[in-house]
């Protein structure tokens, strides 16, 4: 539980959302780069119908449809929500309507915390609107990559990344434990913490960057199907990837959509825009390999500017279970198939960059802001 006051924590969350937002049209805000991807409108009433759902259920409804409209992927809550990939053809509601929703939870939120405590479900609301946070920015990139004009989210300078020498960080390995315990909010699928049994093993001690993966380029990687898991490369045939996502090559070298619009690659800068597909055959040519989350969570120090894919699939820790009701769909649901990703990005709210934080996706993702840091045996 933080000690910040609850309902100035609750309002500073729900500024820095809108802030995202400032200076997008609404025609920005409503559309929908592909089914993945959700509209910037639908994050700000998606994170509103959360706290109404599960915190303010005894109210009477701002909009009885909206239980629906803006239902994720809650079954236990109810089953006619829009299908994911429809989710930019919501014309209305229209933003003002969006917006005024938000003022509305807004204000029972503020009255439920100045007449009773609510502080677990308030940190769970909380951080999930945060998660939403780096959402819409990843979100909205896709979006403006896709536009010929590559208009710029925000105008900034471009960070400037000094060059370091990478190195191997050696680790004894034996018994450790993961996971999170004690004070301080983390989602269910952190815990329980749990011991697990390490082999000694080496870590990079930063990410591969853009200069390391244009080598691996050069050197044909993205037409060797031996370093290639089969599912991998048959994307890599169907989608034709031959680059990060993002990448073009222009006249005066490799660019890449930014949210500050198409920038010349920085060679220092971690590689951002790949897939574990793509993270796995790196480590396989460059005669290493990917991390497992527990070499990672006691290895790494710090977070880095992209999330981390790690050889874990995201299942459960041993003697995990489910929270009763609609709070077990919220990563339970998705314990198969996805890969785990370590560490947080730039778009990452800072309190989420802890080190037993489990983010994952589906191993062909590539529109977050995802990169690699290679492992090896000792």
């Amino acid at each position: 539980m933080s000690l910040e006051d609850p309902a100035q924590r609750f309002r500073r969350v729900r500024a820095q959302t809108e802030a995202l937002v400032e200076g997008l049209t609404p025609e920005d805000m409503g559309a929908q780069a592909f089914a993945e991807a959700s509209p910037a409108k639908w994050h700000l009433a998606h994170t509103s119908w959360f706290f109404e759902t599960f915190l303010l259920s005894g109210r009477p409804p701002f909009n009885a449809a909206f239980r629906d409209l803006f239902n994720s992927y809650y079954d236990n809550v109810g089953r006619n929500r829009p299908a994911q990939g429809s989710r930019g053809w919501l014309t209305r509601p229209g933003l003002a309507e969006v917006l005024a929703y938000r003022r509305w939870v807004d204000e029972g939120m503020l009255d439920l915390l100045a007449h009773g405590e609510v502080f677990p479900l308030l940190d769970l609301g909380l951080a999930h609107e945060e998660q939403h946070q780096e959402l819409i920015l990843t979100d909205g990139l896709a979006l403006f990559a896709r536009n010929p004009l590559e208009p710029a989210w925000r105008s900034s300078k471009p960070v400037c990344h000094a060059v370091t020498q990478s190195a191997w960080i050696a680790h004894d390995g034996g018994l450790v434990e993961i996971g999170h315990s004690g004070p301080g909010f983390a989602f269910d699928n952190e815990s329980p913490r749990h011991p697990v049994v390490l082999a000694p093993f080496r870590l990079a001690s930063r990410p591969v960057t853009n200069a390391q993966w244009q080598d691996f380029m050069a050197d044909g990687g993205y037409a060797n199907p031996l370093l290639w898991q089969s599912d991998g490369w048959d994307v890599v045939q169907a989608q034709g990837w031959c680059a990060p996502d993002y990448w073009r090559r222009d006249d005066g070298g490799w660019t890449v959509m930014t949210l500050s619009g198409r920038q010349p690659v920085q060679p220092h800068a971690p590689v951002c825009h790949v897939s574990w597909y793509e993270a796995d055959a790196y480590a396989t040519w460059a005669g290493a390999r990917l991390p497992d989350e527990a070499e990672w969570e006691v290895a790494v120090s710090g977070t880095g500017d992209v999330w981390e894919w790690t050889a874990s699939a995201h299942r459960p820790y041993p003697g995990w279970h489910a929270p009763k009701g609609a709070f077990g769909e919220y990563n339970g649901k998705f314990m198969a198939g996805r890969m785990v990703c370590r560490g947080g990005s730039f778009a990452t709210p800072p309190g989420h960059c802890r080190p037993t934080y489990r983010n994952f996706w589906w191993p062909a993702t590539r529109w977050q802001f995802t990169g690699l840091r290679l492992a090896e045996d000792a």
